[in-house]
C-alpha cells in the first residue's frame, strides 16, 4: 500500500540512503528535527516498509568482481512451474547478484559479477545454458557504470 511521505520523511530517507550508519542524533541534526521525533519517523517508516533493511555496498572489482555482464534470458515456456524452477536454479548461482523478471520479448535480465572472461564463460556454458526450460540468452559485458543509485531520492 502507498502512503503519502512528507518532506521530512523524504529527507529521512535521502540521509539513511546515502549513509545507513548515521546515528539519531547526527541524522535528526541533517534533517531538523530533535533525535526522538526522527527516531520515531524512522521507526514508523521502518514499520511500515518503506525501509526494507540496511547493508554495505560493496565495491565488486575490489572484491575481485571486474567483470559484469547482462544478459537476456528467454525460457521455452511463460509457465508458473518453469518460471518457479528457473528462479530456484538462479538461487543457487553466487554470480547472479541481480536478477529481473520482465516484460518484452525476454524474460528475466540478468547482472553477472565474475573475475574474468574464463569465469563468465564457466557460469554461462556450465550452469546457465544447463538450467532446464533456457530457450535462449543474449549476453552485453559492461564497460563502466555511468551511474548507480537505489531510488530517486537522492
Amino acid at each position: 500500500m502507498k502512503r503519502d511521505l512528507d518532506q521530512t520523511d523524504r529527507r529521512i530517507l535521502a540521509e539513511l540512503q546515502r549513509n545507513g550508519r548515521l546515528t539519531h542524533q547526527e541524522l535528526s541534526e541533517r534533517v531538523g528535527l530533535s533525535p526522538t521525533p526522527c527516531a520515531r519517523r524512522v521507526h514508523n517508516l521502518e514499520t511500515a516498509g518503506f525501509i526494507d533493511g540496511y547493508s554495505a555496498r560493496i565495491d565488486e572489482e575490489k572484491m575481485g568482481f571486474g567483470l559484469t555482464a547482462f544478459l537476456s534470458v528467454k525460457l521455452d515456456q511463460q509457465i508458473d512451474d518453469r518460471l518457479v524452477s528457473f528462479e530456484k536454479a538462479l538461487a543457487a548461482c553466487p554470480e547472479v547478484v541481480d536478477c529481473w523478471l520482465m516484460t518484452g520479448t525476454r524474460d528475466y535480465l540478468l547482472r553477472v559479477a565474475v573475475s574474468s572472461m574464463e569465469e563468465f564463460e564457466r557460469f554461462l556454458t556450465g550452469r546457465l545454458t544447463k538450467v532446464p526450460g533456457v530457450a535462449s540468452i543474449e549476453s552485453s559485458l559492461a564497460i563502466r557504470r555511468v551511474k548507480g543509485q537505489m531510488s530517486r531520492l537522492g
